[in-house]
């Protein structure tokens, strides 16, 4: 059985993490699998949004493989070539933070220990009413990766990053909407048709003009305001030149809705 379902439908990339009976945790097959299709959509123009979600209805992702920790793997290899491993596993964050087009993460379920971290790392985070999110870092006695410490103080101030840190709390689908960790909060029946439809909205969009933004989101979390405003510039006049955008002008004066096509 694969342990990773990607398929492509009007635009969207999607992902599905696929180990339903161990609430899709990331085995190495699934964390390169995800590599692979992430690096895939990120250098496609076929593809205009990205949408990951997991097997079942139990969990997006319970986090790392811990029955496979417990088992003691790579004991043979240095301490060096472990972080440079799990360094080069945790870029799949960046890709779906920095990628030039909007990313979506479908938690339905679980979402805990890196699964979290994943989910933050999208743009967007469409959450199943049953949805439950916890670092659950501490109670396996790890500090968390896959960049969890940044996205979960950029979403939820570094206080209450913390307090979630040192307590693991489990939280549900009405903590999460209240601390602002989820874009939408959806019917569990719906959350597959209404998450789809969304990401298939963005990628009928103008994807110039994605790829653009993302820059300046980046820009806006790791700089000044003045570097923010610079990138801001360089790109809008950039964008302004687009064909998506003369065709968007058009349809506006013709009263009509525009049709992208991502030049």
């Amino acid at each position: 059985m694969s342990h990773l379902i990607k398929t492509v439908e009007d635009g969207v990339m999607k992902i599905v993490l696929n180990r339903p009976d161990a609430m899709n945790a990331l085995s190495r097959d699934m964390m390169q699998a995800l590599s692979d299709s992430l690096e895939e959509a990120a250098g496609s123009r076929a593809i205009g949004c990205v949408v990951v979600r997991g097997a079942g209805d139990k969990a997006f992702c319970a986090g790392g493989d811990v029955k496979s920790m417990a088992a003691g793997r790579d004991q043979d290899k240095t301490y060096e070539d472990k972080v440079h491993d799990i360094r080069e596993r945790m870029k799949v964050s960046e890709l779906l933070h920095e990628m030039g087009k909007p990313t979506i993460a479908m938690v339905n379920g679980v979402a805990a220990g890196a699964g979290l971290s994943l989910a933050l790392a999208a743009d967007m985070r469409f959450a199943g009413k049953s949805a439950r999110m916890t670092t659950a870092f501490a109670k396996v006695g790890f500090s968390g990766d896959f960049g969890s410490h940044y996205f979960l103080h950029k979403l939820v101030g570094t206080s209450k990053a913390r307090e979630l840190y040192f307590t693991a709390e489990i939280l549900n689908a009405e903590q999460i909407e209240k601390l602002g960790l989820a874009t939408r909060i959806v019917d569990d029946a719906n959350l597959d048709a209404e998450t789809m439809a969304f990401a298939k909205k963005l990628a009928a969009g103008p994807r110039v003009a994605w790829w653009h933004a993302k820059k300046n989101m980046k820009v806006a979390e790791e700089g000044t305001l003045s570097e923010a405003l610079d990138s801001e510039a360089a790109r809008m006049i950039r964008t302004g030149e687009t064909e998506d955008h003369k065709e968007a002008a058009r349809a506006f004066v013709e009263k009509r809705a525009p049709n992208f096509k991502g030049l």
